[in-house]
């Protein structure tokens, strides 16, 4: 398949009007005729927060990160002092950005002396606006001191839409949600400070003009972008501000088309990633905490059943023993709501807060800090408890989840209706317990050396086989791959007896095919996949848990304590080796991992048996 083609197949998956809203507004930016060039505003001033009348409630306690440390993607940086950060300087260089004082549309997106842009919008994700919140909503009027001083010190910093913290419509967004948030905690939503509101407003003035560019990505730029403009509009008319109804029709309006449109009937979101579905799924909770807040009229059913079926999928894809999951697609170190100290990867609380407000039902029913965000945003934990998770097939979004006290397994399948972001194309991931034996690699950065923009998305970062060296799918641009797979052969989740099984397969732009089957009993999994169509050689990698492994070449096995893999194949092996990979489970952070490669060069069926003890 020609270069060619492969670009004009993959514009066809994007949609024409996708394609269009971003030709429009890469025209207007750069001409001039997109009222965003236009945009001109006094810098706000506080103050914007007073203490509140009343304090939080007894169980909820505030958090020490960004109070006593800053942190960054999810990770402590240093110590904190009433001193704020630097704003317009990488959290991780420390180098700041050049010419700042510009206008943010004269700001290149890929700065080479900056390197990932993240790593300067980072603190001004307000992060610690929660956090001073949380703290002076007990009472403390330094935190309130230093919630005010910052938020002045970031303005004179980042004067409206001049800098690179103006650059993106999406990190305004989650600045609007977090100075919502907190006026939630603080009891300020009614009689905000005029500082305050002006501060919204700016923002809004800035989200609005490009919102068909946010969705046009058809990711999580488009739900943060929707409910900024339905909680900042709503917050602005709540407050005698007439000027604020059109952005709270616009947000309505974009919440319910987002909620068809990228999340489907079985919860699967978009964006194909643990952690995106995260963002999108504490967008929706803030969405709906803020219209039950304001006693706003309520949203479809559609949009209910669908935000229920965002927070089963992600309920069902964690492991209760510590919140953790498979680190499966893009993670970009994004915590949307961080209200407790929990791990970055602990992901009940968010879980625990969308069962609350979707389910009336709690997701996890012991005492624990995945309660902290139901006592801070003043929810009632209801009686009810969902049942646990079992073993599911999401087919609309491509995952097979088969659980067996105390085991997990994914098996993530293409059904490609949204642009994949990595090659992972019959990953499977397993875990006992909380412990992740088999995993995926993460993303690591978006702007990063050639080496690693290529490892970590590619086919070589997941447990899933290569052919010929190649990604399963040729990468047109940094975020962009072409001749998406698609799924040729489903076989659904079936039991028999005490063994689930499941299965899927492609073949790739270049012939190539592998098909995959998974079968879980008490004592074993067991994955069969079949191979053929390469050109020169197929290798199926596993990617391990980090930690001492012994390696048996001529019986085909290795093992770590009570954890055992072997392969076995009726066809000669070329190569059966432990070899040094890399993983991501924090972004900006890589760390080595074994993997096992099997190499074979012929085609033929390869059975991977794995076994575990459990005490």
């Amino acid at each position: 398949m020609s270069t060619l083609l492969i670009k004009a197949g993959t514009a066809l998956h994007l949609g024409t009007p996708n394609l269009a809203r971003v030709a429009l507004y890469k025209l207007g930016l750069r001409s001039g005729l997109n009222p965003v060039r236009r945009l001109s505003a006094e810098v706000p001033s506080g103050p914007f927060f007073s203490l509140p009348m009343r304090l939080a409630d007894k169980r909820a306690e505030p958090r020490s990160g960004w109070f006593r440390q800053s942190e960054a993607f999810g990770q402590s940086l240093k110590g904190l002092d009433h001193a704020p950060p630097s704003w317009i300087a990488g959290c991780v260089s420390g180098k700041p950005v050049q010419g700042a004082e510009r206008h943010w549309w004269q700001i290149p997106d890929f700065d080479p002396a900056v390197g990932d842009i993240k790593t300067v919008w980072e603190f001004s994700r307000f992060d610690w606006v929660l956090s001073c919140a949380q703290h002076a909503a007990k009472g403390d009027e330094s935190a309130l001191k230093r919630l005010n001083d910052w938020l002045a010190d970031w303005l004179q910093s980042n004067p409206p839409y001049k800098g690179p913290n103006w650059k993106c419509g999406q990190e305004a967004s989650i600045r609007v949600l977090h100075l919502a948030m907190a006026a939630k905690l603080l009891d300020q939503v009614g009689g905000s400070a005029p500082g305050l509101l002006d501060l919204i407003d700016v923002h809004l003035q800035r989200i609005a003009p490009t919102v068909l560019y946010a969705m046009a990505q058809d990711n999580n730029h488009g739900t943060s972008e929707a409910a900024a403009l339905f909680i900042g509009g709503s917050w602005l008319e709540f407050n005698g501000r007439t000027e604020g109804r059109r952005f709270t029709r616009s947000g309505r309006r974009w919440l319910e088309n987002r909620a068809r449109r990228l999340i489907e009937k079985d919860g699967s979101f978009s964006q194909y990633s643990l952690n995106y579905h995260r963002v999108m799924l504490d967008s929706l909770s803030m969405v709906e905490l803020w219209r039950r807040k304001l006693a706003l009229p309520s949203f479809s059913p559609m949009f209910y059943t669908r935000a229920a079926a965002a927070s089963d999928w992600l309920r069902y894809m964690t492991r209760s023993a510590n919140g953790d999951g498979p680190n499966v697609g893009a993670n970009d170190g994004a915590r949307l709501l961080p209200l407790t100290d929990t791990d970055y990867r602990d992901y009940r609380p968010s879980i625990q807060l969308a069962s609350v407000l979707f389910h009336s039902a709690r997701a996890f029913s012991e005492e624990g800090d995945w309660n902290q965000p139901v006592y801070w945003l003043g929810q009632t934990l209801p009686e009810k408890q969902l049942p646990p998770p079992r073993s599911a097939q999401f087919d609309e979004g491509g995952y097979f989840v088969l659980r067996q006290t105390p085991v997990m397994a994914l098996l993530r399948y293409p059904r490609f209706r949204f642009r994949p972001i990595q090659a992972d194309a019959l990953h499977l991931d397993f875990w006992v317990g909380g412990d992740n034996w088999l995993r995926d690699a993460g993303t690591f950065s978006y702007n990063t050396e050639q080496q690693w923009q290529d490892y970590f998305p590619g086919t070589a970062a997941h447990n899933t086989v290569q052919f010929d060296g190649r990604d399963q799918m040729p990468r047109l641009s940094r975020f962009l791959f072409g001749a998406w797979l698609k799924s040729n052969r489903v076989e659904p989740l079936i039991r028999s007896g005490d063994i689930q099984s499941c299965g899927a397969g492609y073949r790739d732009w270049q012939g190539a095919k592998h098909f995959r089957r998974a079968e879980l009993s008490e004592k074993a999994l067991r994955v069969t996949d079949q191979l053929s169509g390469f050109a020169s050689n197929a290798v199926l990698r596993w990617r391990l848990k980090p930690g001492e492994w012994t390696i048996d070449v001529d019986a085909q096995r290795i093992q770590s304590g009570d954890f055992s893999l072997t392969v076995a194949t009726a066809i000669s092996i070329k190569r059966f080796e432990l070899v040094e990979g890399w993983e991501s489970r924090y972004y900006l952070q890589k760390t080595p991992l074994p993997v096992l490669e099997i190499e074979i060069d012929q085609p033929g069926e390869l059975i991977t048996t794995i076994e575990w003890m459990t005490v």
